[in-house]
């Protein structure tokens, strides 16, 4: 096992089966389910892993434990891929006390009703803000997190070693190459891989989680050990930062994401064309088919960059499904404060961009050029031109 600091040891496991988190998210690399250990006076164990991963952290377990009996498990976070093995954990140690502040037992036993017998309130350390549990050296002081991303969430600040436990904050989709990231080079990845993690896994909750960042302002800050990818010990000014930019909803950058979907090329190659002619004026550009493309990925992407070009065909008078999908995985994660220029294309009563724009009108400061192009079929040269005044315009929004 690797070791955080002298007394805080790394349990967790490395799942490179699953294929999509949370059923909906590709795994391109993998995930980790982190877990951790405190060995003082007490001991005191920092969460579980999924259940697909349950032995092997109960193996982990048993090695830096060498037979000794845990006083304390504290759980940050129920969701199941950190939870899914709490049941295991209180049948092989049913003398531990376990930590976690009101909702944390309310969903406790709404997932394993049968452990309402096993953990009576002599088991259970009920907490709440800036409550603070003493291993002997080591003093985790609790601070609520609630909605980053469920309501029960909550983080822990070991004062002695300056490390925050952040539960979700600050994880990761992928499999780090070093576990312990002790230079920025050492997590390699780490921007977009946390981008698409936090875009789509906690950005609806951008306001709460500018709540957690200023309660964490005032914390001398080592490390933070996350619930997902690597633990972070150098430069946490850059990720504290993006967190901020993230839960802010401003753009990292300059650029633009061409965002299309097309039936039979044509919109392909309009979509081609609009991304050539942004690169040619030298702004940066990332060009997504919506069809084939992750579509995390393409949401991710559309939030770091501040401007946003779609072209659609229209389709059974409406959208295409691809399209229809991405405008509802903007909205529900409070896509805001962006540029965006339109283009549809139809053989005949085109509606695309109508519709496109009804949905973009229900975002929060979506500035929508006025300039809209439409393509009949297929790309004209009076159409290229015509895409060529639309960039024109959306670059000086």
């Amino acid at each position: 096992m690797k070791n955080l600091t002298e007394k805080i040891f790394y349990v967790g496991t490395n799942d490179t089966d699953t294929i999509l988190f949370e059923n909906q998210y590709q795994l391109k690399n993998g995930v980790t389910y982190n877990s951790y250990v405190i060995k003082d006076e007490k001991i005191a164990v920092l969460d579980s892993v999924d259940n697909c991963k349950s032995q092997e952290w109960l193996k982990n377990l048993d090695e830096v434990l060498d037979g000794k009996v845990p006083d304390f498990f504290i759980i940050s976070h129920m969701e199941s891929d950190h939870a899914g093995s709490v049941d295991l954990f209180v049948e092989k140690f049913p003398e531990t006390k376990i930590v976690g502040n009101a909702k944390t037992f309310q969903y406790l036993f709404q997932f394993f009703p049968q452990l309402q017998e096993k953990i009576g309130d002599d088991k259970k350390i009920v907490v709440k803000e800036n409550d603070i549990l003493e291993v002997g050296s080591h003093k985790l002081n609790f601070i609520m997190a609630p909605l980053v991303h469920w309501p029960e969430v909550m983080v822990c600040y070991e004062s002695s070693t300056n490390i925050l436990f952040s539960a979700d904050a600050f994880g990761t989709f992928d499999i780090p190459q070093n576990l312990i990231a002790r230079t920025h080079s050492e997590a390699t990845g780490w921007d977009d891989e946390a981008r698409r993690y936090f875009i789509n896994i906690v950005g609806k909750y951008g306001a709460q989680v500018q709540t957690l960042l200023t309660k964490a302002s005032s914390l001398e800050l080592k490390m933070i050990a996350p619930l997902h990818g690597p633990i972070l010990a150098k430069n946490l000014d850059h990720y504290i930062k993006l967190y901020d930019t993230w839960s802010s909803y401003k753009s990292e950058e300059s650029g633009t994401v061409v965002a299309f979907s097309s039936l039979h090329g044509n919109t392909k190659k309009v979509a081609e064309f609009a991304a050539k002619v942004l690169e040619e004026s030298g702004s940066k550009v990332e060009l997504f088919d919506l069809a084939t493309s992750d579509i995390a990925e393409v949401t991710s992407k559309s939030f770091k960059y501040d401007k946003l070009i779609l072209a659609t065909a229209t389709y059974d008078a409406g959208l295409m499904p691809c399209m229809q999908d991405f405008l509802y995985h903007l909205k529900i994660k409070n896509y805001s404060n962006k540029k965006v220029a339109l283009i549809q294309n139809g053989t005949w009563g085109p509606l695309a961009a109508k519709l496109m724009k009804e949905q973009l009108d229900t975002m929060k400061n979506i500035c929508i050029a006025e300039k809209i192009v439409t393509i009949k079929s297929s790309m004209s040269e009076q159409n290229k031109t015509e895409i060529k005044e639309l960039i024109k315009e959306l670059l000086a929004m």
